[in-house]
């Protein structure tokens, strides 16, 4: 694996709430650390900055849901803003923007596959969705030449 190994946060910033996930110790798997309500402003900075101290984070995953050309959107330059505010408050540690292209789409797919109800998929996609952001970048990062942790 590339880079050394620790707890990895991944954010999937929704419009109304913030999906957390959270890695084991070993950077390997990918688990659902639920969701808390979005502000907008310093409080979500707090939060996750809280987060990162309590599970002693070492590296802390933003999804960048870019445009299907590849290209940033407004989301994407809301995610942009958010990863160099962060940075701000996290300076120790790497903040990485990954490609979330699909991935709520995705996990919603899956959930409507299994019959999940609506109400239920509501409550748990933006947490499954920041799960399989965390999973694919922790992926990418077990491939040798892959993406080290501020990558």
């Amino acid at each position: 694996m590339s880079g050394p190994a620790g707890r990895v946060l991944a954010l999937d910033l929704g419009e109304a709430r913030v999906g957390l996930a959270l890695s084991d110790e070993l950077a390997i798997t990918a688990q659902p650390l639920g969701t808390f309500p979005r502000t907008g402003g310093r409080k979500d900075l707090e939060r996750v900055s809280a987060l990162v101290a309590e599970h002693r984070v070492t590296a802390v995953v933003i999804g960048n849901p870019l445009l299907l050309s590849g290209e940033p959107g407004e989301r994407s330059r809301d995610a942009q803003q958010f990863a160099a505010r962060l940075r701000g408050r996290v300076r120790q540690l790497p903040v990485v923007l990954w490609d979330e292209r699909l991935s709520t789409v995705e996990v919603e797919r899956v959930m409507v596959a299994a019959d999940v109800r609506r109400r239920r998929r509501r409550q748990v996609v933006d947490s499954l969705s920041a799960v399989l952001i965390l999973q694919n970048y922790l992926d990418a990062r077990a491939v040798p030449g892959g993406p080290g942790p501020g990558a």
